[in-house]
């Protein structure tokens, strides 16, 4: 598949020259622009966004997030949503997301959905 590199860096201008982030929270998700990656990395899709995970929030500027996917794989390194969407989180792909990538919020997830995700998550750390 050939990707639109062109079009994703002059998107990518512009979200980097925003001012105002919006105001987020752990647990929600929201519609980022994550644009063209490389390799196997998460791409944002059609409209370079996908939907994240806010897992862990630093700052007003920063975050840990994880992808969601349509796709219905079920082993360790995916864990699906209980709503309706059919969406699954994909574990590995964990990444520090600048809240200036925050487009849309969609919703936040249960207390219970989102501790069993973070349960997940700690197993992927080496231990030391």
């Amino acid at each position: 598949m050939k990707k639109d590199f062109d079009t994703w860096n002059r998107r990518k201008k512009i979200i980097h020259e925003r001012e105002r982030v919006p105001y987020f929270h752990e647990r929600e998700i929201w519609w980022c622009s994550l644009g063209m990656n490389i390799g196997f990395e998460q791409d944002g899709g059609e409209k370079f966004e996908r939907p994240m995970l806010i897992i862990k929030k630093f700052n007003q500027e920063i975050f840990w997030a994880l992808p969601l996917t349509r796709s219905g794989k079920r082993n360790k390194y995916y864990f699906f949503l209980s709503r309706k969407e059919s969406s699954t989180v994909i574990l590995s792909q964990l990444r520090l997301v600048s809240a200036k990538r925050l487009e849309r919020l969609m919703y936040k997830l249960s207390k219970k959905e989102f501790k069993s995700i973070l349960s997940q998550v700690k197993n992927f750390f080496p231990k030391v």
